[in-house]
């Protein structure tokens, strides 16, 4: 398969300074700066890789770019052949755009959704912020994002069929989970009436790395919109906090892996236990 895992999200912001704070003192992960053509973009490291989280100073919240690391030129090349074949314009990066990836090679385009969707080759190894909080390893990388569109089907298509994602499972009547490598899953996709993140998912070492990030939380008066829980399919534990942006960061640990004899499933019930909403779910089963 040519997509090996989630790189990095792009989000443009109106408070970044927020952000900055909302990463650091909760979740342990240091920001820095970086110049890419006349812009000064936030780079939220969260592994030894150059960032996975990048904050574009803006006027409005909304994503900016979804990044997937594609593992060699060639198959970069083949994927840009399905995504033609499929009636998609792909076009490639600017100088700028690839370097402040760290990237060899970087190919866009645009999905049903909306979305500026990149494919990219190479990853490049600079970490250079601050040391995290003490108490363990703390944040390892970003997991998994939860898309909500109002073209479902026409995404569930792109991923599925020309990108070559498999599903994982499902819960009825429209929530997808769908993986590139072992991990459970890198993207889901739910039914919504606009077009957004969900959530992003960062990815903890531990359970007492997700709960001291939860104390913290809480420390720091960062509203829980989901409570502490364990999902079903996945098995994750985690808990949920509303970002300055406006949509959840999901803090977990501990999501199972599956191999090719997997088969898809309807999951059911969303969680095991916990996980109770202060606002409205958007993908909660509807009574008939």
């Amino acid at each position: 398969m040519g997509i090996r895992k989630l790189g990095y999200v792009g989000l443009n912001v109106t408070d970044v300074d927020a952000w900055t704070d909302l990463l650091w003192r909760t979740l342990g992960v240091g920001v820095t700066d970086a110049k890419s053509g006349t812009e000064t973009i936030a780079l939220a490291e969260m592994d030894e890789f150059k960032y996975r989280v990048a904050l574009y100073p803006s006027g409005v919240d909304s994503p900016r770019e979804i990044g997937w690391v594609v593992d060699t030129p060639a198959e970069l090349d083949r994927l840009t052949h399905r995504l033609t074949a499929a009636g998609y314009t792909v076009a490639d990066g600017t100088d700028d755009e690839r370097d402040l990836r760290g990237a060899t090679h970087l190919r866009w385009f645009t999905d049903p959704a909306g979305f500026r969707v990149e494919l990219a080759i190479g990853e490049t190894k600079v970490r250079v912020a601050a040391d995290r909080p003490a108490g363990g390893p703390g944040i390892t990388g970003l997991g998994h994002l939860v898309l909500a569109t109002p073209h479902l089907t026409e995404l569930r298509h792109l991923y599925e069929t020309v990108l070559e994602f498999r599903l994982t499972d499902y819960r009825s009547p429209g929530l997808f989970f769908f993986r590139c490598n072992t991990t459970h899953h890198s993207i889901a996709l739910g039914t919504a009436d606009t077009a957004s993140i969900h959530h992003l998912e960062f990815e903890h070492a531990t359970i007492d790395d997700v709960g001291r990030a939860h104390d913290r939380a809480h420390a720091n008066n960062v509203p829980v919109s989901i409570s502490l829980g364990r999902h079903m399919n996945d098995k994750a534990i985690s808990f949920y906090v509303k970002n300055p942006s406006g949509f959840h960061l999901e803090i977990g640990c501990g999501g199972i892996t599956v191999d090719d004899d997997w088969v898809p499933h309807d999951f059911g019930q969303a969680s095991v236990w916990g996980h109770r909403h202060t606002d409205t779910n958007p993908f909660a089963v509807k009574d008939s």
